[in-house]
Order: structure tokens, then sequence, then C-alpha cells
């Protein structure tokens, strides 16, 4: 149902720093409204990997990504923020203290600021270029998320990739399935302690390395998997027995229509000040992994230090004439 929503702030996108957002806002008692392409919130959280666990949330040893969504949300009902979900925004005018944005099932938001937070924007998986790819994709053969780490108990497993999600995925899987994991050089770039424990776990037989390899072919049919052919550089070629492949080589990001607000970005990212997370135009905010500065990380812990400095940089472009004084959170507890 199309929906006319006047409120202090837009925040586009309604991954885990969007959700903390609106409770950064909140407590200025700034009302928002989250905007997302995706049916549920969460982002990459809820749509990629709901059961992969997340270390460096401050207070939790490890965390499952889809408990940290339904955690914040949690966090959030007090301020109640309208969601406008399935939706992507389209369009955008006006200027700081009175802006106007459309989304593509016709919705018409009224805000007097703008917080982008889409994360990896549009963002789908880098496909590695394999003949066949399509049959087994559609299988199930191949997968680029995990949505359940049960569905794969018991199955001969194929990871390919050298980032934090092959290593931790392999770490999650170890213990259900046979896994290897196939990598063009024995450096992963991962957390360091997440090589650490990949290491032992190899060392131990739970877990097969298959480096300096690449993938090379996927022999099966009618979209079954039989088995994963890697080589080497020199073309040594070996085959790995295997039901599923997973390649996590990173994801392809989209601005889509965000790229034609005319904001200053760099390489597909937008560019902010590191102190307000103001971008080049007046009343417009970035937050998270589509926001970069020197020195940025990407880090949900980031994203959530970014939301607070930018909620105290929105305040006076939607109260002008009022002071904010800082108070803790401790201090003064959450606005009923």
């Amino acid at each position: 149902m199309t929906q006319h929503i006047a409120t202090d702030v837009a925040i586009v996108g309604a991954g885990p720093v969007g959700l903390f957002a609106v409770f950064e806002l909140g407590m200025l008692k700034l009302s928002s409204v989250l905007i997302d392409a995706l049916p549920e919130v969460g982002g990459q959280c809820t749509a990629l990997y709901p059961e992969k666990p997340i270390y460096d949330i401050p207070a939790h040893p490890a965390i499952e990504a889809g408990a940290l969504i339904t955690q914040l949300e949690e966090q959030i009902q007090p301020f109640a923020a309208p969601r406008l979900l399935g939706r992507q925004v389209n369009g955008l005018s006006g200027k700081a203290g009175a802006f106007t944005l459309t989304t593509d099932r016709g919705d018409v938001i009224h805000a007097k600021a703008v917080l982008v937070a889409a994360g990896a924007g549009a963002f789908g998986p880098n496909r590695p270029p394999l003949d066949g790819l399509e049959a087994y994709e559609a299988s199930g053969a191949v997968q680029y998320y995990v949505r359940r780490r049960e569905d794969l108990r018991g199955k001969r497993v194929v990871i390919a990739g050298g980032g934090d999600s092959a290593v931790d995925w392999a770490l999650a899987l170890k213990d259900i399935a046979s896994v290897s994991i196939v990598h063009r050089r024995a450096r992963f770039r991962a957390a360091p302690e997440s090589a650490a424990q990949l290491d032992e776990a190899a060392s131990s037989g739970a877990i097969e390395m298959v480096i300096p390899y690449q993938l090379h072919r996927l022999a099966g049919a009618d979209g079954v998997l039989s088995a994963v052919e890697v080589a080497t550089l020199e073309g040594e070629v070996k085959s790995i027995p295997a039901d599923v492949l997973l390649p996590f080589f990173g994801l392809s990001m989209d601005l889509g229509p965000i790229a034609a607000w005319g904001l200053q970005s760099e390489k597909h990212h937008v560019t902010v000040d590191p102190a307000t997370c103001r971008t080049s135009l007046p009343g417009v905010f970035a937050i998270g992994d589509v926001a970069t500065y020197p020195g940025k990380l990407k880090l949900i812990l980031q994203g959530f230090s970014e939301a607070a400095m930018a909620a105290h940089a929105i305040f006076p472009v939607v109260h002008p004439d009022q002071a904010l004084h800082f108070e803790y959170s401790t201090s003064k507890g959450v606005p009923g």
C-alpha cells in the first residue's frame, strides 16, 4: 500500500547499522522511517547469513547474525519507526530541512534529513566463471549464501575463497560436514584469530586445505554435483569429491538510484566527513559499509559508532534553533 509519511529523518537501508540509527536518533527524540529494497529488515545479516556467527560485537563473544537483528529490533521497539520494505528509493528532491523522497511503489516521504545506511547497496555475489554453473545454482549444488547451516549436515562441502566468509564458514561447518577449502595462496585475508583456528583445524584433519589452487571445472550431471576440479597456475588439476560448492568471492556493489543523487563518491562508496558522516550534499548523511573516509573499517561495530555521530550531526539540521545537550543513556534512560 502506498504511504505518505512525514518524519525527521529518512533512513535508506534497514540493515544492522540502519536499525541502530533508529535508536540513536530516537534517543535524541528525532523520528525516523526505515526504507529498504529487501522484504525484511536486517540487510545481509538476514538475507545472506542469518546463522553466521559474528565475533566482534561488544558484550557478545559470539552472536549469530539473525539473533543480532532480533536484538536490534527489540532495542528500537520503543521508537516505533515505520518501515517501508520491499521498496527502492528512486527519487530525492528538496534541500536540508525539506527533502522529499519517492519510492518505486509510489510512496512519498517528507524528511528534514536523509541518512543513507545502504550497506553494499544492491548486492549480488561475484560468480566464478565456470561452464554449466547455472544448472548447479538452480539445484542448490552451488550456493553463495548459507541460510541454514543444518542443510549442509553430512555433505561434502567445497569452499572457495580466502576472506572472512570463506574462513568463518569453513570453521562453522567443520563439525557437521566434510569441508575442503580452496585458495590460490597460503595466506588468508581473514581475522588473525580465525586464520589461526583454520590452521589448527587443518592440522587436526578437520578441514582439508587445497592450496595453491583455483576453481577449474564442475563435474556432475543434471545439476547434481559429484566433484569440483581445481587447478594450479601451472595447470596441475585435482578433483575434490563434492556435493556442494560455496564460492565466497565477495559481493558486487551497485548504489542504484542513490548514484544519481550527485553525492561525492569513490569506487562505488559515498565519501563522508569522518567526524559527522556528512556527505557532499547538505542534509544527507551516510553510515556503514556504503560510507568511506580515511581509516574506514568495514565493521558493524564501526557502523554503530557512525550512527551515533551522524545522529548528533543531524540534530541541528532538524532543530536549527535548539542546542543539543549531550546526556548519557544511563542518566536519561530510553524515552517512553
